[in-house]
């Protein structure tokens, strides 16, 4: 099962509306809360009292763990190419937080806590589901600011004890799980990544990834940390930093990003411009990224994700690529995305090869 290749989604459940629609709002709300996490602003709770507080939290822990587990079973009763599931942040609310931290130290929850992660990383291994997590914007290690690299150090540890506690926390990326971020400012860039790495927990290093972005950090960039952490391509920003350059798996480039994972099965990213340019495109054809711009579409909305993976070429892309790595489907479409594009490769695979003339 670890060198079977994987596609995945992104931390979301979008559910099927049943025919003839839900009868209420709130049985829709219920139908997507079931399969999906939830949140709390500390605003919120630090208007509560102390019980109110405690109550609060605990139910939406308690919720989230349940959450979670039902989504690692769902991805792990799907076909072998579609276990893989990037997992919401938000599986501890404010865990970082003064407002919430003590609650969390609390008996109780922190049984509770420990119960329901460990027992969502044993179904994990189990179904052979791989388990990635991409924290936010703040999670960030260069930046000329300390209070924002101590919040990055602090979401980066967070992220990383929940991985521990699922029985992620031995040695270099078990069974391919990861925690990717991008570098953050351009300045200090990859030396001040370099220079704060070693500040976060040994977990957390042996979990991070990097990804290239569109903007400051392209693949060159992002590959001279390639001898300190794995580097997660995302073929999409790479197109849109290049100005449309595709990269194809015999790219040498490709092999330094493999050895950057040190014997581990990479995990690479994919997107497509939002179905909005698609009047402009040929879907069997690779999206050309300079005739887009002069047919007026900004950088910005190129930059976009979609909602499904419309482009075909860009499937057959992914298909090269999956002899390498894993692909996470950055697609608003969330898990509708991922098997679409799970259908397409399957389908590829078993097609007849087509007689030479």
């Amino acid at each position: 099962m670890r060198d079977q290749p994987r596609l995945g989604f992104c931390c979301k459940f979008v559910l099927d509306e049943p025919p003839g629609g839900y009868a209420t709002l709130k049985a829709a709300r219920d139908a997507t809360l079931h399969l999906n996490l939830t949140s709390v602003t500390m605003a919120h709770l630090a208007k509560l009292d102390p019980g109110a507080r405690r109550a609060k939290l605990s139910a939406i822990v308690a919720h989230n763990l349940h959450a979670l587990a039902r989504q690692i079973a769902w991805v792990g009763a799907r076909p072998p190419i579609e276990r893989m599931l990037r997992m919401a942040s938000n599986v501890l609310p404010g865990y970082t937080h003064p407002i919430a931290k003590g609650l969390y130290a609390e008996p109780e929850m922190a049984a509770l806590v420990e119960r329901g992660l460990a027992e969502a990383g044993a179904l994990a291994r189990r179904l052979g589901v791989r388990l990635s997590f991409h924290p936010g914007p703040f999670c960030l290690l260069a930046s000329r600011n300390p209070a924002a690299i101590e919040n990055g150090l602090a979401e980066l540890d967070y992220h990383a004890e929940i991985f521990d506690r699922m029985g992620y926390g031995g040695g270099w990326h078990p069974l391919g799980a990861h925690i990717n971020i991008h570098v953050g400012a351009g300045d200090p860039g990859v030396d001040g990544f370099r220079e704060a790495l070693p500040r976060a927990s040994r977990v957390a290093r042996d979990l991070v990834t990097v990804e290239n972005d569109e903007n400051a950090f392209g693949l060159e960039a992002v590959l001279r940390l390639a001898d300190l952490v794995p580097v997660v391509l995302d073929l999409h920003h790479h197109w849109v930093q290049s100005g449309g350059v595709y990269i194809e798996p015999d790219d040498s480039r490709i092999a330094r990003v493999r050895e950057s994972w040190r014997g581990v099965r990479p995990v690479a990213h994919i997107s497509v411009s939002r179905e909005a340019v698609s009047s402009d495109c040929d879907p069997d054809v690779l999206p050309d990224f300079p005739a887009l711009r002069a047919a007026g579409h900004a950088v910005r909305d190129l930059a976009a994700h979609s909602d499904r993976m419309w482009n075909r070429a860009v499937n057959d892309l992914v298909a090269r690529h999956l002899a390498w790595a894993d692909f996470e489907i950055e697609a608003k479409a969330k898990n509708h995305a991922s098997t679409q594009i799970a259908d397409y490769i399957t389908a590829l695979e078993r097609a007849p090869p087509i007689a030479a003339a």
